[in-house]
């Protein structure tokens, strides 16, 4: 059989080296890449093309559930396991909504990490059992019919603000998503305008809300 490719996505060295690790003591397990960011992981996606990829959720530029829906979004047959240390039912329903097929805490233990993969890799899905005992259902039930704040920004607008919330003025805003200085300010003052925020600091607030930065 062919072994499954992954790729790690972690914003901490040593986490990746010890992911590393434990995935390549596995049976079948290869990993083909690693990155610190969400744009890097987009970038190494196309070029991998892996079969699974683990996520962190706090990462600078693009955020891992941003990442995971752009991923899925690109390439649909890819399984992708959140790996977090947010214990928050908000953060577990946003990666479900995103397109995450698992949800791992990482204080796990290896064997979990090894019980997740199979699960997943045999098309189901698998939450720790230390998060909230109600997400799954509760997901199953409200995600159709709910109006989630997330759901009323673009892709493009959930970009801005988390690079705002994370402290970026425009200029470096604009650098990073390859866009003008004018387009940056257009988008902060429609975000402002839209959720009826009129300060920085309210953004950080919302964007933590919704999952977009810890």
């Amino acid at each position: 059989m062919k072994p499954v490719r992954v790729l790690l996505a972690d914003d901490h060295t040593l986490v990746r080296a010890g992911l590393r690790k434990l995935l390549e003591s596995i049976v079948g397990m290869e990993v083909v890449g690693e990155c610190g960011d969400g744009l890097e992981l987009l970038a190494l996606a196309e070029t991998l093309q892996p079969d699974l990829v683990l996520m962190d959720i706090a990462m600078p530029g693009l955020n891992g559930l941003e990442a995971t829906a752009r991923v899925l979004k690109q390439w649909p047959q890819t399984r992708v396991l959140i790996l977090s240390m947010h214990q928050n039912e908000e953060y577990v329903r946003q990666a479900l909504r995103h397109g995450a097929v698992a949800y791992l805490l990482k204080d796990a233990a290896p064997m979990e990490l090894e019980l997740a993969i199979q699960a997943v890799l045999q098309g189901g899905t698998y939450l720790s059992p230390a998060v909230s005992k109600g997400v799954l259902s509760d997901y199953v039930q409200r995600l159709r019919g709910e109006d989630p704040g997330a759901d009323v920004l673009t892709p493009r607008q959930r970009e801005v603000l988390q690079l705002i919330a994370e402290g970026h003025s425009s200029k470096e805003v604009a650098r990073r998503l390859d866009l003008s200085v004018k387009t940056v300010e257009t988008h902060r003052s429609l975000l402002m305008k839209q959720l009826d925020i009129h300060e920085v600091t309210g953004l950080v607030r919302y964007a933590m809300r919704l999952g977009l930065l810890s």
